[in-house]
Parts: structure tokens; C-alpha cells; sequence
């Protein structure tokens, strides 16, 4: 009886600490983080016009970028951006990296980075303005390269996958600068390129010797859509020393690798 009596007590007890562990398992569930997760998308990033470490040819200009393309009921969605680029007598390179928004939308974009590139000590500065580091990278271009620009013979592309049509645009002269133009159009056979109808690419620009960057530039293909750069505001003043120097207030992080000592192999 008195083993009986004992355990009836403890019966409140326990349904309390029963319930106390209940209540806390299920707090313990409700608190958990819930990750969403989603298929399918696309990550793209769009490839702005070459800007190479020319010296002697300094510049400053405004390029403006409109990127469209198509969507699947018909109608086009266009994004756009404006941003500083220039280049001083060195060759050393100021570009700002501004956001896309969607064009004559309520969204401003912001500048979320500067990058600055110096080719006498091959260093490439990515500044992230949002926390106020610049990331230093290797910088392979040089000044005693010559860059020009990509223009192939019109003819049959190799393997019979499709044929490719130059066309010289002739002398235009573009923000008070002299440009040549070109037009080269690519059409690849169906089936080259997982494409169930011939595939067209259209490249057009206007290219200025004197600064060997194309002023205006325009790419139409099926995987990228319309992609237009637009020169703006067009100087070849040597531009200020200040915006080739690590903005005020960053902090550097040294992201090269370094270099193998001597005698030693590298992995």
C-alpha cells in the first residue's frame, strides 16, 4: 500500500514534468530557422566594353548601358546603368561599378564598387563600398601590349556549324572622336548550340584608335539579348590623380598569391 500511496504522489509531478518537457520540445521546434528553398533561375553578369591600359591616351567618359531581353509571352524587360570610367597618361585605370535597375522604374541603382588598375605595378584594386574594402588582385595588363579588337574574316565557320559575315561600317566621327565601324554577324546551324533554328548573333561597334576603346557599342544574341554601351561626356583632359588612388577611409586586403621562393617548386 505504501509503494501505491508513493506512487499516486508523485503522479502530478511527473504529468508536470511531462508537460514542462512537452512544452519545451515543442517551443524548442517553433524556434527553429525555416530555409525556403527554390528551383531553376539564372545568375548573369553583364561584360562591359574593354577598356585597355593604353598610356599616352588619357580620357574620361560616362557609359551608359541598356540591356534587354525578351520574355517568354512576348514584350522585352530592360535593365540600365550609368557609370564613370578614366583612364590617365599612365594607363592606370578608375572604373565605377554601378547597379542595373529596371529602366524609367522607381529604383535608383548605387554604386557598389570602384575598381582601379595599374599596370606598372600590376595590382587591381576591387573596392567594395559597402564595407569599405578594396580587395587587391593580380592586374595582367600592360602597356606595352597592343589590343585591338576582335574582327574575323567573313566565311564558313569550321565543321560546317554555321558561316560568319564582316562588313565595314566605314568613318564616323562620335563624342568628337574619330571612330571606324564594324558589323559582324554569326549564324550558327541548328543543333550547334542546343538551338532547334539557326542561331544569330549581331555584333556592331564604333572603335576609336586614338583611345582604343569602342565608343558605341551594341551585341544582339539569343542567350545575352540587346546589350547597347553609350559614350557620354567624352574628355581627353588628364584626369585628376585623387580617383586613382585608394579611396579615404578603406581598408586593404591583399588577395594575391604570393610568389615562390627561389630553388623552391610551386604547387
Amino acid at each position: 500500500m505504501r509503494t501505491v500511496l508513493m506512487s499516486s504522489a508523485l503522479r502530478p509531478f511527473c504529468l508536470t514534468i511531462a508537460l514542462l518537457a512537452s512544452h519545451t520540445l515543442l517551443f524548442s521546434q517553433t524556434t527553429q530557422p525555416t530555409v525556403k528553398t527554390y528551383d531553376g533561375g539564372t545568375r548573369q553578369t553583364l561584360e562591359s566594353i574593354f577598356i585597355p591600359p593604353l598610356a599616352h591616351a588619357p580620357f574620361s567618359l560616362s557609359l551608359e548601358t541598356e540591356w534587354s531581353r525578351p520574355m517568354s509571352g512576348g514584350g522585352t524587360y530592360t535593365l540600365v546603368n550609368k557609370r564613370q570610367i578614366m583612364r590617365d597618361g599612365t594607363g592606370r585605370i578608375y572604373q565605377e561599378r554601378w547597379l542595373l535597375v529596371p529602366k524609367n522604374g522607381k529604383m535608383l541603382s548605387v554604386m557598389d564598387f570602384i575598381q582601379i588598375s595599374n599596370p606598372a605595378d600590376h595590382t587591381l584594386y576591387n573596392c567594395q563600398i559597402d564595407i569599405k574594402r578594396c580587395f587587391v588582385v593580380a592586374y595582367t595588363g600592360s602597356v606595352t601590349s597592343t589590343y585591338q579588337p576582335a574582327i574575323h574574316p567573313s566565311g564558313a565557320l569550321s565543321d560546317n556549324s554555321g558561316y560568319h559575315q564582316h562588313e565595314d561600317l566605314g568613318h564616323n566621327n562620335l563624342s568628337g572622336i574619330d571612330t571606324i565601324g564594324y558589323r559582324e554577324i554569326t549564324t550558327l546551324n541548328p543543333g550547334v548550340f542546343g538551338n532547334d533554328q539557326p542561331m544569330v548573333t549581331t555584333r556592331e561597334f564604333w572603335y576609336s584608335p586614338q583611345l582604343g576603346i569602342n565608343i558605341l557599342s551594341k551585341l544582339d544574341s539569343p542567350q545575352s539579348g540587346k546589350q547597347t554601351f553609350t559614350t557620354k561626356d567624352l574628355s581627353t583632359s588628364e584626369p585628376e590623380a585623387r580617383f586613382f588612388a585608394v579611396p579615404e577611409g578603406f581598408t586593404i586586403e591583399d588577395q594575391r598569391k604570393p610568389e615562390p621562393e627561389a630553388g623552391l617548386p610551386s604547387k
